[in-house]
């Protein structure tokens, strides 16, 4: 059956200006690193895609080694774009970055301009575009002058394969030094992809302050600490979770006596707690943009639906900063 947008989809989602660039972004944007590589079922992946659309998720976020194995979340995206939203293509925000490990050899990471070109290359020819709208350089390169890696973004734009440039887990300091290459070299960054949660709040301490006197945009990724921020591990660690199944998450890791005390106060919100720890990630107006992940559509409306949540009182803020404080600075 062919796809038709809803009609309704940009009432459904605020966009916010990143930085003093010309481009918004939803509030809430979907990031493809789970659940789309070829050990999902492509049918699941159209569905989440088709509704995120629907509700107004215009930003749609890869990476070169997305999915399993690394590319194929690229080749699903791809897919789908030609058969569900190739009429939408001047609709949507689409960003790949590269920076971690894509393939052999001393050339296949990090943030050489040898690299970060090659990969964007593959990006587009694995999703059949012709452009992406942002480009990242994914981490920081210590061994790799940033003149080279900036001038890789750079050339990148110029060459008409990526409409912004963007940067991703780069320090306050490092950020800044980026910034001003590329205001030198004429192609200003758009925006800065770095982790943030409510028990991971790295980004306050200075970076925040970095992007918006290089008026740059923020998009955060990991809002919900990899599911800590869920009511997923309320009452234990179930066999198919993350946290059972993922290198990325252990139950180590396992905060529910924090989880359940968070999840109380979003309950007198009228949220689940993920969709407060979204709302609360957005609370600041220097963030652009939230990414979520989703294995499923019920999920994905879950976690959209955190635009629609009421404003923090102080009393609420508060209340999580008394519960997340000693954790969030031990994240640091």
């Amino acid at each position: 059956m062919s796809y038709r947008a809803d009609d309704e989809r940009y009432k459904r989602q605020p966009y916010n200006r990143s930085g003093r660039s010309g481009l918004r972004l939803p509030a809430v944007s979907l990031g493809l690193w789970h659940n789309f590589g070829d050990d999902r079922p492509v049918e699941n992946s159209r569905a989440i895609l088709r509704r995120a659309f629907d509700l107004g998720v215009t930003h749609f976020d890869l990476a070169n080694n997305y999915g399993v194995p690394y590319g194929s979340a690229e080749r699903t995206f791809g897919r789908i774009l030609r058969e569900d939203f190739l009429p939408y293509r001047d609709e949507l925000i689409i960003s790949t970055k590269a920076g971690y490990d894509m393939w052999p050899g001393p050339y296949g990471e990090w943030g050489s301009r040898k690299y970060l070109l090659a990969s964007l290359d593959q990006s587009l020819g694995r999703m059949g575009l012709d452009y992406v709208d942002i480009f990242y350089s994914h981490r920081p390169d210590p061994d790799t002058p940033l003149e080279e890696t900036m001038g890789a973004l750079d050339r990148a734009v110029r060459s008409g394969k990526a409409l912004y440039a963007g940067i991703s887990n780069y320090s306050p300091e490092q950020t800044a030094q980026a910034a001003r290459i590329m205001r030198e070299l004429g192609t200003p960054l758009l925006i800065h992809q770095p982790s943030y949660s409510m028990i991971n709040r790295w980004i306050e301490d200075g970076l925040l302050d970095t992007l918006e006197e290089a008026g740059m945009g923020c998009i955060v990724f990991s809002p919900l600490a990899q599911g800590v921020l869920t009511d997923r591990y309320l009452k234990g660690v179930p066999a198919d979770s993350r946290a059972a199944t993922s290198r990325f998450l252990t139950p180590d890791r396992i905060d529910r006596e924090l989880a359940r005390d968070l999840d109380e106060i979003a309950r007198g919100r009228g949220q689940t707690l993920a969709q407060m720890a979204l709302s609360w990630t957005l609370r600041d107006p220097r963030v652009t943009s939230v990414l979520i992940g989703a294995s499923s559509v019920g999920q994905l409306e879950d976690n959209v639906a955190c635009v629609d949540g009421p404003a923090f009182t102080e009393d609420e803020l508060d209340a999580i900063d008394k519960i997340t404080g000693p954790r969030a600075a031990a994240g640091r």
